[in-house]
């Protein structure tokens, strides 16, 4: 009888502690929107008395461990993708007692090819590299590329013969900065295109530089210029020289420079910083016509005060698809043009449907 009655209790026991493990359940789901696809979205069926989770996960080696502690049914995390994982729950009251136990089906996460989140981005550059190779395949072609003219650039060739008739010298500065910067690269194409003018009309060119590799890279453009001209004897290495990397010691230089020899045209294209306003006032002390080009936009205040032409932020970096005649160049400016304009249009349209209320256009361009 008390082997009898001892059973009884025992089966008693296992189906009450049965009945209550029974309603915790816990269930892991992949989030496939995902691109990085390890997003794994976890569901706890709670069960009666519980409180807190202990939520683990397995690895490889089998062991479990850890992942979070928390009060809420639903929450997200990140596995290893490629790698089959299971997740176990542990419930606990609200004295630290456990409750219940429960473990998910495995799940295995992979990373996607394609972001659907991020559709739009696709068709955009879709869209905006269509447009670019398309003008850049009707430049190849000869068709006519029309572009709108920028007054500082037409004024290249007039500065270059103004010196020529008054027998004086062009100073170009290409900015104070290293080769790191885009700005002085886009000088020194500059400088290439000047140096054809200096050898065509057999002008006197001077470039001081305050960078070593800019020097040599200036020489080496100047070089380059000359010879497609077919005038190599009017080269001359010290056309290019080093003055200083000390910033107001540079300008000084330069200064010393405009005083004494009184250049007729003095191009200022690169890299700018303080140094600007003192050039380019000393420049327009001495009555030289001067072109300066800046992607800076702090100091094209100054180049417009002091200068007789300035390009202003992308027309100093447009301007080697002006001056030269590349249908890559060509096109491609005049594709970029298209977009922007594109790009206007649909700020418009964006900010007349929002004064509206009506959001489905913005969200057309709402990523994550």
């Amino acid at each position: 009888m008390i082997v009898k009655r001892t059973a009884c209790v025992l089966f008693l026991l296992i189906g009450l502690f049965g009945f209550a493990f029974a309603g915790l359940a816990i269930e892991a789901q992949v989030e496939h929107s995902e691109a990085d696809g390890n997003k794994v979205n976890i569901t706890i069926t709670p069960v009666e008395g519980s409180s807190i989770y202990i939520v683990q996960k397995s690895l490889e080696s089998g062991e479990w461990v850890s992942v979070v502690e928390t009060r809420e049914l639903t929450f997200s995390t990140n596995i290893s993708n490629d790698i089959s994982t299971q997740f176990k729950v542990i419930a606990l009251d609200s004295d630290r007692t456990v409750v219940g136990e429960a473990i998910s089906e495995l799940v295995v996460t992979e990373a996607k090819w394609f972001n659907v989140k991020r559709t739009n981005r696709f068709v955009a550059l879709i869209l905006i590299s269509g447009t670019i190779l398309y003008y850049i395949s009707r430049a190849k072609k000869n068709k006519k590329i029309y572009l709108r003219p920028v007054a500082g650039l037409q004024a290249f060739e007039e500065a270059v013969g103004r010196a020529t008739e008054m027998g004086r010298s062009v100073l170009f500065v290409p900015g104070i900065m290293d080769l790191d910067q885009v700005e002085t690269i886009s000088g020194l194409i500059i400088l290439g295109h000047v140096a054809k003018m200096t050898a065509r009309y057999e002008a006197e060119l001077n470039v001081p530089v305050s960078r070593s590799l800019v020097m040599e890279s200036g020489r080496e453009t100047v070089q380059a210029s000359y010879l497609s001209e077919g005038r190599p004897d009017l080269f001359s290495e010290d056309m290019v020289h080093y003055y200083t990397d000390d910033q107001f010691a540079f300008a000084a230089a330069v200064d010393g420079v405009m005083l004494r020899e009184k250049p007729a045209a003095v191009f200022l294209q690169g890299k700018f910083y303080a140094e600007s306003l003192i050039m380019a006032e000393t420049g327009n002390s001495i009555g030289a016509i001067q072109i300066a080009g800046t992607g800076s936009p702090s100091q094209i205040p100054f180049f417009v005060t002091a200068c007789d032409y300035t390009l202003i932020g992308e027309e100093f970096f447009a301007a080697s698809a002006y001056l030269g005649d590349d249908p890559k160049l060509l096109g491609s400016i005049k594709g970029q043009d298209i977009v922007k304009a594109i790009l206007m249009l649909c700020l418009g349209i964006g900010v007349l449907l929002e004064t509206f209320n009506i959001h489905f256009f913005k969200n057309l361009f709402v990523g994550s």
